[in-house]
């Protein structure tokens, strides 16, 4: 993998955790030396902060000056781990498009995770991704910000964080419980295997 393959991988997987990774941590995902990656973060900081990396300016006193705006995130390495942020001045306007967004239909996508969460609770994302066959990531955070689901703790195995729905979820619904859900079954022969297909995937 080339310098620049790898720049633009590193940024893709910065772009989908959800959690800090260490250098360590990335550098195993990538199949790339620890001293690489973190020169490579180094770079992409200084990107995102609106700094040429190859040639920056540099003003009279010899510091290095911003040469083009600067991103809307940011690459924070917080507690040893590394993860992209939006910027903290932008909090107001995120903050209110993401309050904004209550009131938004759920996508397609949405729905059909949220449908998987709500059968198969306490579920995993891993296991959600299994069952949808993509990445749910995105969703689950959407999911978790309108109060839809919430943590329900980790799987003892694995130590994933579990998800479950929550109150507010039964209420938008008109439940009492998740005991009340109609059964897919009727509608959807075959259910009760995929469970086992996931299983047998891992395998």
């Amino acid at each position: 993998m080339n310098i620049s393959n790898a720049r633009a991988a590193l940024e893709a997987v910065l772009m989908v955790i959800d959690e800090p990774a260490t250098s360590d941590e990335l550098a195993a995902g990538l199949g790339l030396t620890v001293e690489v990656v973190e020169e490579l973060l180094v770079a992409l900081r200084q990107d995102y902060d609106g700094y040429t990396v190859k040639a920056p300016d540099v003003d009279a006193v010899g510091t290095a000056a911003p040469s083009v705006a600067p991103r809307g995130f940011e690459l924070r390495n917080v507690a040893g781990g590394w993860r992209i942020y939006s910027r903290a001045e932008f909090a107001d306007v995120v903050g209110k498009f993401v309050l904004e967004g209550q009131t938004a239909r759920l996508t397609q996508a949405a729905l059909e995770t949220l449908a998987v969460v709500a059968y198969r609770q306490p579920v995993s994302r891993a296991r959600v991704s299994a069952i949808r066959g993509v990445n749910v990531d995105s969703v689950v955070r959407t999911l978790t910000q309108r109060g839809l689901i919430e943590d329900a703790g980790t799987d003892p195995e694995s130590g994933a964080i579990l998800y479950r729905t929550t109150s507010y979820f039964l209420e938008r619904m008109g439940l009492g419980s998740v005991d009340e859900l109609p059964r897919l079954s009727p509608h959807l022969p075959g259910l009760e295997g995929i469970e086992e297909f996931y299983d047998a995937g891992r395998m």
